[in-house]
């Protein structure tokens, strides 16, 4: 591959970070999430508020929208529109999930969707396993890297390019919220167990989704509708309706399919805050 000539958007992706730098931002995201599954212990020493409780849920479900709405439906395949200001806050929620940075989320996940269920998917339950597509391929270093080829849409963007180095900092100010609201109950039901049950949400939708459910389109892939998983990540467990057709904002096709990712979206476009939400053809619907 040719270098990208200095000053384009491709070489300031992959312009690399000082090997101490880059050697321990790598770890820190493995690190950091083994450390928050061992952290879950603490759940047992500190008091149950309610104030902890409110935490956990609110932070579940605001980083359950900011990974769907934000790093999927708008970085990964931009099926609406919004400001640069609005961009900005949704890479925000994403990064506070501590998955990385918005470009190598969406980046990785364009990839997916190239190659889904092929030998190069990057987390294909039916090529590597249940496991491997679950958590494995998160914690391989074959994954670590950030391929600029596949962002060159939202990878010319300063502040995302700045983020995408920062993506850690989010998470902290939000970790710090909690403590400061809740107390050592408040960061470790609002911070420490939501994040790991938004990690494990968003990760059945590349495992589970993939070998359990009902497949109403023949798409090429082993993508499956499921019901429950929907319900734990606000309408992502439509996953063979997606594959089926992906730029559509809304995954859930049939008034029963709840997608309260939709559902949020649409109620933001109201005052203008998104606009241009691309939905499903008519012709697209039709069960295959």
């Amino acid at each position: 591959m040719n270098a990208a000539p200095p000053g384009s958007v491709a070489h300031t992706v992959r312009r690399p970070l000082p090997t101490a730098v880059r050697f321990v931002l790598q770890n820190f995201n493995k690190g950091s999430f083994l450390a928050l599954h061992c952290a879950i212990v603490l759940a047992l020493f500190v008091p149950v508020t309610w104030t902890a409780v409110g935490l956990c849920i609110g932070c579940y479900y605001l980083r359950i929208f900011g990974i769907g709405a934000g790093y999927h439906r708008y970085f990964s395949h931009r099926s609406f529109r919004t400001s640069r200001l609005f961009q900005f806050v949704l890479a925000c929620l994403g990064c506070s999930a501590i998955q990385k940075g918005p470009l190598w989320w969406a980046a990785k996940h364009r990839h997916h969707h190239k190659h889904s269920d092929q030998e190069d998917d990057p987390h294909s339950p039916v090529r590597h396993g249940l496991w491997w597509s679950h958590i494995g391929w998160v914690l391989s270093t074959e994954n670590d890297d950030l391929d600029p080829n596949e962002i060159p849409d939202f990878a010319r963007y300063w502040e995302l390019r700045l983020l995408e180095r920062l993506h850690w900092v989010p998470g902290a100010v939000l970790a710090g919220l909690c403590l400061w609201i809740g107390g050592w109950s408040g960061v470790v039901w609002g911070f420490v167990v939501s994040t790991v049950l938004v990690y494990h949400a968003t990760f059945l939708v590349n495992s589970v989704c993939h070998v359990l459910g009902r497949r109403r389109y023949r798409t090429t892939d082993a993508s499956r509708n499921n019901w429950w998983v929907a319900l734990l990540t606000m309408g992502e467990g439509w996953h063979n309706n997606h594959h089926h057709y992906m730029s559509s904002v809304r995954q859930g096709f049939r008034w029963w399919e709840i997608d309260c990712t939709y559902y949020v979206l649409r109620l933001l476009s109201l005052p203008r805050v998104v606009w241009a939400l691309r939905e499903v053809p008519q012709a697209k619907l039709a069960a295959c």
